[in-house]
């Protein structure tokens, strides 16, 4: 039995990995991009769209793992709602995502969040390991970035050192030469992410306060989290509701930065979010996909998933 996961590579889907490791137990799984759809047979194709016209004869799941960006995001997921083939199964980030597409068919679904190795845990508590105050992970660099980076050339953090986990940053590395506090780095495997890590004093989670940044889970908190990083973080509707619901104690950014200096974040008292409902396995289990698959292949409920 063989699934293709089929992923054009425009983006960084870590779930895939986690979805190899999850269903090899009870299926061969293979990463495939789109091109190569139409001359393959497997038994299950596991979308994540994108437009996907076509579908081949088999058991075929969209997964959806972010609404459309800015600009004509409502034109973008409209869209992928009328030109997509009907999948078997549909699979959301959360049900956010799930209401800016809007489907109104009888298509079972399900949510998979996001999900962490709980081998992230205490990556390193030994302060003579730091190499940097602070960490910034992001996938790649926006106009937030370049605020938040203004505080370390201009502001208040220019005596204080920053390592930028991203992609695209050669033209901002680039000017800010001069300024030796600023490390830039990336993309880099997880685990090399893990190591970079056990480095940092604080981590810092600077998000877009909009849609759809501002309603989908940031990755980079969690690993923050669970490698008991600080976690100094902007203010904005995900990050409130995911600490009302799991906890921990994060140091809230003001819009202006006004608040952030470094007597105010060292004088902090953080905590750490209970992460037990945040792995990947428990993330995939709580989905419904598991089910839905077992349905279809009998054989697959012998297997301990």
């Amino acid at each position: 039995m063989l699934i293709y996961f089929v992923h054009a590579g425009k983006a960084f889907l870590p779930e895939i990995d986690a979805y190899v490791k999850f269903f090899s137990r009870g299926f061969d799984c293979e990463v495939i991009a789109p091109s190569n759809v139409k001359n393959s047979k497997a038994d299950v194709y596991w979308h994540f769209v994108g437009i996907e016209r076509s579908r081949q004869p088999a058991l075929t799941l969209h997964e959806y793992t972010s609404a459309s960006l800015a600009p004509l995001a409502a034109t973008k997921n409209l869209s992928k709602k009328l030109f997509n083939a009907k999948p078997d199964f549909r699979l959301f980030l959360n049900r956010w995502v799930y209401d800016q597409f809007k489907f109104r068919d009888s298509i079972p679904f399900g949510y998979r969040d996001i999900g962490i190795s709980m081998n992230w845990k205490q990556v390193s508590s030994r302060e003579s390991e730091k190499k940097y105050d602070f960490i910034y992970t992001v996938e790649t660099m926006n106009r937030n970035s370049k605020i938040l980076i203004n505080s370390f050339t201009n502001g208040s953090m220019r005596g204080h050192s920053l390592l930028v986990v991203s992609e695209d940053y050669e033209q901002l590395a680039g000017r800010l030469r001069e300024f030796g506090n600023i490390t830039f780095t990336g993309p880099v495997p997880d685990q090399e992410v893990k190591s970079l890590l056990s480095q940092a004093r604080f981590g810092i989670n600077y998000i877009p306060d909009k849609a759809p940044f501002n309603r989908q889970t940031s990755a980079r908190l969690l690993e923050y989290a669970i490698a008991e990083v600080p976690v100094i973080t902007n203010d904005y509707d995900w990050v409130r509701s995911f600490q009302k619901n799991f906890g921990g104690n994060f140091f809230f950014l003001e819009k202006n930065l006004s608040n952030f200096n470094w007597e105010n974040i060292c004088s902090f008292n953080y905590s750490f979010p209970d992460l037990s409902n945040w792995t990947w396995d428990h993330q995939i289990k709580q989905s419904g996909v598991i089910k839905f698959l077992e349905a279809k292949f009998p054989q697959l409920k012998l297997i301990a998933f």
